[in-house]
């Protein structure tokens, strides 16, 4: 962190999804809470991890971040400048420095276009470079993300996942952005090359000073790639603090649930370590339960758990929980 001050701030921020049904005179209001009353800060320079279950709103709070999502309500404040409902032409001067990876190498680039038209769209649109800078640019970041200038003519069909989402890293960086929304970025990939695109995000951020929020669902390499965890479960932020914290103190109980289903190659560490199985299903985003949204799977339960939502309280310094038994 090389200041006080956030580079991205969110405040109480909502995403909600209509999803009414019933016939054409009697609507029925229905709404899906993706995202309900979420606030975190990401500082420059620093990796924040964001972690939970699918479905529970990780990938759309980062379309908010970018604003591919309109948000429901709260705040998206970047470098000081609150940037939720501003147009979208004034969001142009600044998704130059926004940018997200996608999921889906597959889906997210365009079958129609070469790679250096991919990769050069960004730098096209915000005018950065023209002519042979511009070509000598695109070479640069394909090399820079392990490909070759020879591959600058292909089409995403001749590579294979791990190449495809190289593309994709290459076309968010090439606008030189401050902040990078990494959407599970290795999940669609082979496990073999799954550390080689996190170890080149690594050697990425330290050479351009790069700030990530990096979603995932696999625990073990968030622990790995993160300074600070945020634990989401049906829209909510159950818990926040370092990762070493995390991993050495989980206090939300849901967080200690997930934290105890990661695969431990050691038999005998895996025998000894006692592994808890929640009980139940995930409750429906359309009609989340009263008070805290883990009740209905918590061990620990207690009549406050259903009438009241916890706050998210700063326990111990930097260590944020959501409950009310801690």
């Amino acid at each position: 962190m090389e200041n006080n001050r956030p580079l991205l701030e969110l405040i109480n921020l909502k995403k909600y999804f209509d999803v009414s049904g019933g016939s054409f005179f009697k609507k029925e209001k229905k709404y899906l809470t993706a995202v309900d009353d979420v606030s975190f800060e990401i500082y420059k320079g620093e990796t924040f991890g964001l972690v939970g279950e699918s479905g529970c709103g990780k990938s759309t709070l980062g379309r908010c971040i970018v604003r591919l999502y309109e948000p429901t309500g709260g705040n998206i404040i970047y470098d000081g400048e609150d940037i939720t409902r501003i147009s979208q032409k004034e969001m142009l001067n600044y998704r130059k420095r926004l940018q997200m990876i996608f999921q889906d190498p597959y889906a997210s680039l365009n079958t129609r276009l070469t790679v250096q038209e991919i990769v050069g769209e960004g730098i096209e649109t915000h005018k950065l470079y023209t002519g042979k800078e511009k070509q000598d640019k695109i070479y640069e970041l394909l090399t820079t993300v392990g490909l070759k200038k020879e591959h600058a003519n292909r089409y995403p069909h001749e590579f294979s996942g791990g190449q495809r989402q190289r593309i994709g890293i290459a076309r968010s960086l090439a606008v030189e952005p401050d902040l990078v929304v990494c959407d599970e970025p290795i999940s669609a990939l082979d496990v073999s090359i799954q550390a080689q695109v996190v170890n080149m995000l690594e050697d990425l951020q330290d050479n351009m000073g790069l700030t990530y929020l990096f979603i995932a669902h696999d625990l073990s390499m968030v622990k790995h790639i993160s300074d600070r965890i945020g634990v989401m479960y049906l829209g909510k932020m159950m818990e926040i603090t370092t990762s070493k914290e995390l991993y050495k103190n989980p206090l939300h109980p849901y967080t200690q649930a997930l934290l105890s289903s990661i695969p431990i190659p050691d038999p005998k560490v895996r025998t000894s370590k006692k592994r808890i199985i929640l009980q139940g299903d995930v409750k429906s985003p359309i009609n989340p339960p009263e008070g805290c949204r883990f009740n209905s799977r918590c061990r620990y339960v207690q009549d406050i758990c259903r009438e009241k939502t916890p706050e998210l309280r700063e326990i111990e310094p930097g260590h944020f929980v959501a409950c009310h038994l801690v």
